[in-house]
């Protein structure tokens, strides 16, 4: 019989009802099966607690903890987003390393996993998210914790020659050999992850493709993240999209929706956009570029960076190409509504994916989603987001090749309709397919196999004792 479902993010749900894809998946999973939910309540406290604040959750309980300044300066703003984040985005060149930072995370994680082994029984299923809580099971493990602990990563794992510029790189196999499932995006991904146990001495590939590491045995696989597609399709077709923008009657829209980050490649984006409309000929037809950016880590230096480049290159380009009645890039430094998104999703005649980095990139799945089969827009996706694996059939880019990815707009906008909607065809079966809820039913499926097994080697380990053989 299995224990409970556990689950531990940075945040909980605790502002009202669940928003965003992953945090309802999370949420229906655990209305569905019962369990608790550990994460941070956003709260700064002047001193660090030693329990948890406990509210009630739709069927599961949540448990809450409260971060005090220098938690929040040295673990989330420092360690996590500051030198994790950009490293695992290949841009260790952008890592800022500062003292204290790393011991702050590392205790942070120590005193969650003191906090929830108290709490934690052997036969539960513990599953972590996410690069704010790499030492966590390696933590729980150090404080007796036997129950099944399993992570996924939602953002790329780091390449091995880039890992090496993390001062505590040696210390990630452990980290990572500590949980019983280590889940990736892609397979790309897992083959990042291969090569560094491959390059670590001790480490060991079995038959069955599990690893096995200073005595652990556990698995590295994929996982690719989907979204609700069937339910993101029904919002999208509920308003008109085109109405919103005032667009004329004639004018086409490429669209662009991602946080603020360095990761997402939105400089080049819009360097690619000004290149279409410098190419333009006579013939082409006038397109704008909605670029969608909420902000996001504004104390951290980086984004304010990029925030100020974003600023500059669309005033260069609407200053080069406006009219009178035509701006030609429509950037809003804020976040908008998910059932105006899914409407403008399906406005627009081209989705502009071109991330320099990216784990999964579920701004593609959307914008499919949201498109009208009969009269389909184009995805144009770098080569570098997870989603490419799963997303042949879109117009593949080298996000760092601007006058590729101003061709591949001219491409786009001049696709025939017949060539639109076998794209798309091929396109939404997969997104339909892999949605959210096979996402998460896979990984706890998967969970529970090794839960099983554990419990099996267990059983068999305390026969042979009975028996006189251990």
């Amino acid at each position: 019989m299995t224990g409970r479902n556990i689950i531990v993010s940075n945040r909980v749900p605790s502002d009202g009802p669940p928003s965003g894809g992953l945090v309802v998946a999370l949420h229906d999973c655990l209305t569905e099966r019962g369990g608790i939910w550990y994460g941070t309540s956003g709260d700064i406290v002047d001193t660090a607690g030693t329990s948890f604040r406990p509210i009630a959750g739709d069927g599961y309980e949540i448990r809450m903890f409260d971060l005090t300044q220098t938690e929040y300066e040295g673990y989330y703003l420092g360690y996590a987003n500051s030198v994790l984040w950009p490293l695992c985005h290949r841009r260790a060149d952008l890592m800022a390393l500062q003292a204290g930072d790393f011991e702050t995370y590392l205790g942070l994680n120590q005193r969650l996993a003191r906090m929830m082994a108290a709490e934690l029984r052997p036969d539960d299923q513990v599953w972590i998210h996410d690069y704010h809580f790499l030492p966590l099971a390696a933590c729980l493990r150090a404080e007796g914790v036997t129950a099944t602990l399993g992570y996924f990563h939602h953002i790329p794992f780091p390449a091995v020659h880039d890992l090496l510029a993390l001062p505590e790189h040696d210390l990630f196999p452990d980290w990572i050999s500590s949980f019983d499932l280590f889940g990736l995006q892609t397979q790309r991904d897992v083959a990042a992850a291969l090569e560094m146990f491959r390059s670590t001495t001790g480490a060991e590939q079995l038959r069955d493709g599990s690893l096995q590491y200073h005595g652990r045995q556990f698995e590295v696989r994929s996982f690719p993240i989907g979204i609700d597609a069937a339910s993101f399709a029904a919002e999208a077709a509920l308003r008109d999209g085109r109405s919103l923008l005032n667009l004329a009657p004639d004018e086409r829209l490429v669209i662009g929706v991602d946080r603020l980050d360095y990761s997402k490649g939105l400089d080049n984006r819009m360097r690619a956009f000004g290149g279409y409309l410098a190419a333009r000929s006579e013939g082409d037809p006038r397109a704008s570029l909605l670029q969608i950016a909420p902000p996001t880590r504004e104390e951290v230096t980086a984004y304010q960076n990029i925030r100020n480049d974003l600023e500059r290159i669309s005033g260069e380009v609407n200053g080069l190409y406006s009219d009178l009645d035509w701006t030609p890039i429509r950037y809003i430094h804020r976040g908008i509504p998910r059932d105006t998104l899914a409407s403008l999703y399906r406005a627009a005649d081209v989705g502009l994916v071109t991330p320099f980095c990216d784990g999964m990139n579920l701004v593609a799945k959307e914008f499919v989603a949201a498109q009208d089969p009969h009269d389909p827009g184009v995805l144009i996706l770098s080569q570098f987001a997870g989603a490419v694996e799963q997303m042949e059939a879109a117009l593949i880019v080298n996000p760092y090749d601007i006058g590729e990815m101003a061709a591949a707009l001219k491409t786009a906008l001049a696709m025939s309709l017949e060539e639109r909607r076998a794209r798309h065809a091929k396109l939404i079966k997969g997104v339909m397919h892999d949605d959210i809820a096979h996402w998460t039913a896979t990984y706890l499926d998967t969970m529970t196999r090794l839960a099983a097994g554990t419990q099996s080697k267990t059983a068999d380990h305390l026969a042979d004792k009975l028996l006189g053989q251990d």
